[in-house]
C-alpha cells in the first residue's frame, strides 16, 4: 500500500526572498517528535534536528566542495520547494522483520548558483526513527565534476556520551571495537567508522550518525571539528589507483551523462539503545529492490571450515573432497541448510607460488561430486573468493558456479570504502543476482542499505567477529554485547557465531589456537548469538564434534542452533544497555524466539512478556548458563501475555528461550 501527498513546487526568484528571510523549512516525523530544520538564507545553508522539542543536532552547515568551487550557502540561492508525504510498506526477503513501515515527510530544495550555473537539490527526509538528507546534483551541462569533500557536519549542543570505531585509516577491514568516547575527546584527525552511537543525557534519548544508500560516490567517515567545537564532520574516502592512494577529487562524475546523488547522511533516533537495534531505517533508506523473481533467494545457516580449522573428524582432514563431504553430513544431521568452502579450493587462492584462476578447483577438489553429494542430502554449498581475483573474470566465473548449482558466494579482503569500491558492490551484486547468486561481503566497509536493492545480499563482515579468537583476546562479552546497539544497527554482521569451547578469561590467551580455537564466552551466550545478531545467512562455525558429547548425542545447545531461525517477522528488543546487556525478542510465524546476553557482569533479567497474542497459552523452552561455562540449564514453563520470566545470565554468559504457542 502505497500514499505519496505532493504539494506542487513553489517557484521564486531570489529576489522574492529578503536577505533577513532566514525562517527555516521544517519536515516534521510522522508521530511529530522529530524534525529536521533548514536554513537558506543570509548566505548561509544549514540544518537542525529536535526530538520532543530537544535539539539533538546543532545548527549545522551543509554544502559541498567541487572543482566548480564551493556549494554551499553563500554560492547557492533557493529557486523552488516540493514538499510531500509518504506511508507505504516495503517487504524483505530476508531480514529482522517481514514487513516494514516506510512513511515519512519530505522537503526538497531547489537550489542554484548564484554566479555559476550548477545547480543542487538539497532533499530532507523526517522518519519517527531519525531524520535523513542528502544532495542531489541533477542531469545538468557542466563539465566533469570531481567533489573534494563536503562541509556537512553534525554540530552537537553538548558533550555527549558516544560510542565509536576509530580504524584510523581508510584501508581498512572495518573490524574493531566501539569505545566509549565523550565527544570532546573526538579529533579532527580520527576517522571513525559509521555509526557514531551518542546518548544526549535527555530523557535517554540515543542517536547514531550514519549514511545510506551509497552509489557513484565515497564512504563517508566522521572526525572532530576542525574549529574545536563539539561534533563530527563528514571525511570522504580518498580516490585510489589501485591499491595507491592519490591525489584528486574523492568522487568523479560527469553530469551531461547521469544526475549523481550523494548517499543519505542519516541520524537514527530512539528513546532507547534497543529502539535504534530494532530499527530498520538504514535499510529503508536504501533504494528499490532491483530483483524481480526473489524465490530463489533462500536465507539458513551453514556449517563452515576456515574457523576449526578443517576439522572434521576424518584422517586426512583438509581442502579436500572428503571432507566437505563430512562437513555435508554435519550439515545435514543438526538441519543446517549449506556448506561454506572457504580459502583455498581453487588454484593459486593467495596467488604464490601462481597466479590464481577461480575458474579452476584444486585437483583434491572434485566440486561436482561435492555439489551433488550436497544435493542429494538438500545441502546447499557456498563457496570463497577473493575480490580482486574474482573481478578479474567475473562473468565467467558466475556463469560456471550457476551451472554447477552452487548457492551463494562470499567475497573477500575489499579493504576500502573509495568510490571505486562503492561501484564494486554494486557491480558484484547485480552480476551476482543474474546468475542467481547469494552474496556474503567479507572484508567490507559498514552496510547502507544494500540488502533492500539488493535482496540476494544475505549477510556481511566489516565488523570483529569470532574469528578475533584465533589470534587475540579482544572478542569479549563488553564487545559482545556493545556490537547489537551499534554496528549491527546498519544491517547484518557476519560474526561467525558457534564457538562451543569456551575457557575464563584469566587462561586464554595461553590456550589460544588457530584449529578448534577457545571463546571466552559461555555457552549460553553461544546459543544466544543466534537470536541476538541479525545474518540472514548464519556460520555455525565450529568442528562437528563440538556440538556432540562423547556419546554421540548432541551437545547443549546444538539443536537449538539448529532448529533457530535466521529470519523474521518481527523483532523486539526488551531491555539492555551498550555495553551491558541485551534481551531480544523474535518472531517467526507464531513462534517468538528471545535471546539474552551479558558482559562479564552475571544478572538476572525479569522480562514481561505482553508482546505475546493475547489470550494465548505458550510453551516456554529455556536454556541457561548450567554448571560450567561448556553446559546449559534446560527447563520448561508455561506462560502468556500476562506472565514474566526470569533468565539467570553467568558472567559472559547468555540464555534461550523457545516460546512455542499451544494449539486452540
Amino acid at each position: 500500500m502505497k500514499h505519496v501527498h505532493l504539494i506542487p513546487a513553489l517557484v521564486a526568484v531570489a529576489a522574492a526572498l529578503p536577505a533577513h528571510a532566514a525562517a527555516p523549512y521544517t519536515v516534521v516525523s510522522p508521530d511529530h517528535r522529530t524534525r529536521i530544520e533548514l536554513t537558506a538564507a543570509d548566505g548561509k545553508l544549514e540544518y537542525t534536528v529536535i526530538r520532543d522539542g530537544v535539539t539533538v543536532i546543532a545548527q549545522s552547515p551543509l554544502g559541498l566542495g567541487t572543482t566548480e568551487g564551493a556549494l554551499d550557502g553563500t554560492t547557492l540561492r533557493v529557486t523552488g520547494v516540493e514538499n510531500k508525504t509518504v506511508d507505504e510498506t516495503w517487504r524483505p526477503v530476508a531480514g529482522k522483520a517481514s514487513s516494514v513501515a516506510d512513511r515519512y515527510s519530505q522537503v526538497e530544495l531547489q537550489l542554484a548558483g548564484k554566479d555559476k550555473p550548477v545547480k543542487v537539490n538539497l532533499v530532507a527526509r523526517a522518519y519517527d526513527d531519525g531524520v535523513a538528507f542528502r544532495y542531489v546534483l541533477p542531469r545538468q551541462q557542466v563539465a566533469d565534476l570531481g567533489i573534494n569533500g563536503e562541509a556537512t557536519r553534525f554540530d552537537f549542543p553538548a558533550d555527549y556520551r558516544c560510542w565509536g570505531f576509530n580504524p584510523g585509516r581508510f584501508d581498512s577491514s572495518h573490524e574493531g571495537e566501539f569505545d566509549p568516547v565523550p565527544a570532546s575527546t573526538i579529533r579532527p584527525h580520527h576517522t571513525f567508522d559509521a555509526p557514531l552511537v551518542c546518548k544526549t543525557g535527555n530523557k535517554k534519548t540515543t542517536f547514531a550518525i550514519a549514511e545510506a544508500d551509497k552509489r557513484g560516490y565515497a564512504g563517508a567517515y566522521y572526525s572532530g571539528r576542525g574549529d574545536g567545537g563539539l561534533g563530527v564532520a563528514v571525511v570522504l574516502a580518498p580516490h585510489y589507483d589501485g591499491d595507491v592512494q592519490v591525489q584528486g577529487p574523492a568522487v568523479r562524475a560527469t553530469l551531461a551523462d547521469a544526475p549523481l546523488a550523494t548517499p543519505w547522511r542519516v541520524v537514527m533516533v530512539a528513546d532507547t539503545p534497543g529502539g535504534l537495534t530494532q530499527s530498520s531505517l538504514i535499510a529503508t533508506l536504501g533504494s528499490p529492490s532491483t530483483i524481480a523473481d526473489t524465490s530463489w533467494i533462500k536465507p539458513g545457516k551453514a556449517s563452515w571450515d576456515w574457523w576449526n580449522g578443517w576439522a572434521v573428524d576424518m584422517p586426512g582432514a583438509g581442502v579436500n573432497t572428503a571432507t566437505y563431504k563430512a562437513y555435508t553430513d554435519f550439515a545435514a544431521s543438526l538441519g543446517l541448510d549449506y556448506i561454506l568452502i572457504d580459502e583455498g579450493w581453487y588454484e593459486g587462492s593467495s596467488e604464490k607460488p601462481l597466479p590464481s584462476n577461480p575458474l579452476k578447483p584444486i585437483p583434491a577438489m572434485d566440486m561436482q561430486a561435492i555439489i551433488k553429494y550436497a544435493k542429494q542430502k538438500n545441502i546447499g554449498v557456498w563457496v570463497w573468493l577473493q575480490w580482486k581475483q574474482l573481478d578479474r573474470q567475473m562473468d565467467d566465473a558466475f556463469a560456471l558456479y550457476e551451472s554447477w548449482g552452487i548457492k551463494g558466494v562470499k567475497v573477500d579482503f575489499m579493504d576500502r570504502t573509495d568510490q571505486d569500491m562503492v561501484d564494486f558492490y554494486h557491480k558484484i551484486l547485480s552480476k551476482a543476482a543474474k546468475h542467481h547468486l547469494m552474496v556474503d561481503l567479507h572484508g567490507a566497509y559498514p552496510p547502507d542499505g544494500l540488502t533492500r536493492t539488493y535482496p540476494n545480499y544475505m549477510t556481511q563482515e566489516g565488523v570483529m567477529g569470532a574469528e578475533y579468537n584465533k589470534w587475540s583476546a579482544r572478542v569479549t562479552a563488553t564487545h559482545n554485547v556493545t556490537l547489537p546497539f551499534t554496528r549491527m544497527i546498519l544491517g547484518p554482521i557476519d560474526y561467525t557465531p558457534g564457538g562451543f569451547r569456551s575457557i575464563a578469561a584469566k587462561d586464554f590467551m595461553g590456550q589460544r589456537r588457530n584449529v578448534k580455537p577457545f571463546v571466552q564466552t559461555t555457552r549460553g551466550q553461544a546459543v544466544a548469538m543466534y537470536v541476538v545478531y541479525d545474518s540472514p545467512f548464519g556460520m555455525v562455525a565450529d568442528s562437528p564434534d563440538a556440538y556432540r558429547n562423547a556419546d554421540g548425542t548432541w551437545a547443549d545447545g546444538a539443536t537449538f542452533i539448529g532448529a533457530v531461525p535466521t529470519t523474521w517477522d518481527e523483532t523486539r528488543v526488551l531491555d539492555g544497555d551498550i555495553g551491558q546487556y541485551i534481551v531480544t525478542a523474535r518472531r517467526k510465524g507464531n513462534t517468538w524466539y528471545i535471546g539474552a546476553m551479558t558482559n562479564e557482569s552475571a544478572r538476572t533479567v525479569d522480562l514481561p512478556l505482553d508482546f505475546l497474542a493475547p489470550g494465548a497459552n505458550y510453551s516456554a523452552a529455556i536454556l541457561e548458563d548450567g554448571m560450567d561455562r561448556n553446559h546449559l540449564a534446560a527447563r520448561n514453563a508455561r506462560v502468556t501475555g500476562k506472565s514474566r520470566l526470569k533468565l539467570k545470565l553467568a558472567g559472559s554468559g547468555g540464555a534461550v528461550v523457545t516460546l512455542t504457542q499451544a494449539s486452540q
